[in-house]
């Protein structure tokens, strides 16, 4: 999927981010669009395109984000996120706790 109009570094940041999705478990096409509209964000920020929705110019740029949106911000997971990962620990009394018990049970468990 890399585009004609790439530079050579964006050619190299399009092929890691699509490995390193496709490391995760990433399904080959879902880690190449994944890997391209990163890439084409990045080029839309820096003006490089015709043109540009309003969130690739005036959201967070997608490098510094980082995985800051993967529920790791300030309500983190959900409960049953949290608790999914209480049953697979095998954590006792879970069903019991609230969202607030089921993070500490779980980092007592890490």
């Amino acid at each position: 999927m890399p585009q004609q109009h790439w530079t050579d570094k964006e050619e190299r940041q399009y092929r890691h981010i699509r490995d390193q999705a496709k490391e995760r478990g990433t399904e080959e096409d879902r880690a190449e669009e994944i890997a391209a509209r990163t890439v084409n964000k990045e080029r839309a920020r820096k003006g490089e395109t015709k043109t540009a929705s309003r969130t690739s110019t005036k959201d967070m740029s997608s490098s510094k984000r980082g995985g800051k949106r993967s529920h790791s911000g300030p309500k983190g997971r959900t409960k049953d996120q949290l608790y999914e990962e209480a049953r697979r620990k095998n954590i006792e009394g879970r069903s019991k706790m609230n969202k607030a018990e089921l993070e500490r049970a779980l980092k007592r468990r890490s």
